[in-house]
């Protein structure tokens, strides 16, 4: 279990969680640096990255987890083993948010401005991450939850010729895309 498994051990299926957080956190506290005048445009670019990522989720799960190799076949092991602590090398998924969104984003505008994007990715990512180990490892109590619990599930379990729901975080990109099955 190296840096680039995908079936993680207990300390690194954590320390995702917690590189990530800290990442949203460092970000934010960095972007509370940013001049007032710049306070709705810090904003705005934070919503857009998080909205965003919503779309980035789908497209990645429907079209390269579900649908290129070697990505459908690392997928193939997370259905197959639902339980097991397997996700997206955490050095895979830093090296592409940092240089799919952050270093474009610099290219393109102001540190702050790729910072304020990034954050919203960032911020998308470990909810999507929360999200999808809490489908696959806690008691649903709450209404949000069970709801979650139940459309991935019908990901996992699809009935025969439905299109299973690809969304983890929203089923919005389903609903607009005609995957949402029913």
């Amino acid at each position: 279990m190296g840096l680039l498994s995908l079936e993680h051990s207990k300390a690194a299926y954590a320390a995702d969680f917690v590189l990530y957080g800290a990442a949203v956190l460092a970000l934010s506290i960095t972007l509370l640096a940013v001049p007032a005048a710049r306070t709705l445009a810090v904003a705005a670019l934070v919503l857009a990255g998080l909205a965003g990522w919503t779309l980035l989720e789908y497209v990645l799960h429907r079209f390269v987890l579900h649908g290129l190799q070697p990505f459908k076949a690392w997928h193939g092991a997370h259905h197959a083993r639902p339980g097991a602590l397997i996700c997206a090398p955490t050095l895979l998924s830093a090296g592409l948010i940092a240089g799919g969104v952050f270093a474009p984003a610099w290219w393109l505008g102001t540190p702050w401005q790729a910072s304020a994007l990034t954050l919203g990715v960032l911020a998308g990512y470990l909810a999507y991450a929360i999200t999808h180990h809490a489908v696959h490892h806690w008691r649903g109590h709450g209404p949000w939850l069970l709801g979650r619990k139940r459309w991935h599930a019908r990901h996992h379990q699809p009935r025969v010729g439905a299109t299973p729901c690809y969304g983890v975080t929203s089923g919005v990109w389903d609903r607009f895309f005609g995957s949402a099955g029913r």
